[in-house]
């Protein structure tokens, strides 16, 4: 007994083609989403520095916070601190190095979200959550990939804190993507 025509094709069913698309892709075409850095940071033995995604109290939108780097141009090894809804003890700088992804769009579409961070503080985050900490190496970029699990509403924030284990002055870069969604 052969079993090669076991499977046969049905006419009647209509083939369907399916496309994933990622979700950060979809709030890039919809224009929500957005990348941006910080300047420089120095951090030292004992003094730190911070960069947040800082969601305005009066912004009428949720942050989703979808991916961080932190870019270490130093020979030292440096901590990073994940905070959710921390009070920060002072209001930092905002970056001007923002961009909707989607630069097709016109008009361009404007973060409600600031990048804000500050270097060489002693001050550091009060309150709110250090939920997770990692080591960043010498010369290397961490990259970590949230994919939008951690939704700040407005009044709330994202911090990353840097603390240098080296007893030497060291420099980071801290970059974002967050997608910025209304609240109907």
């Amino acid at each position: 007994m052969k079993y090669e025509n076991q499977f046969f094709e049905d006419k009647s069913i209509v083939k369907k083609e399916v496309v994933s698309i990622p979700v950060s892709q979809e709030e890039s075409v919809k224009g929500r989403y957005f990348v941006g850095q910080t300047g420089i940071l120095g951090v030292d033995k004992g003094i730190g520095a911070w960069a947040g995604l800082i969601n305005p109290c009066d912004s009428k939108i949720d942050l989703y916070a979808y991916v961080f780097t932190i870019t270490n141009l130093s020979s030292e090894y440096l901590i990073a601190e994940v905070w959710l809804n921390t009070n920060l003890p002072q209001k930092g700088r905002i970056s001007h190095r923002v961009s909707p992804t989607n630069t097709s769009l016109r008009p361009l579409p404007k973060n409600k979200v600031d990048i804000r961070f500050t270097d060489f503080t002693s001050e550091l985050p009060c309150e709110g959550v250090n939920v997770y900490e990692r080591i960043v190496p010498p010369k290397t970029t961490l990259v970590a990939e949230e994919d939008g699990k951690f939704i700040e509403g407005p009044n709330g924030n994202y911090v990353i804190v840097i603390k240098s284990l080296g007893a030497s002055l060291s420099k980071a870069i801290v970059a974002f993507g967050w997608s910025e969604k209304p609240i109907y």
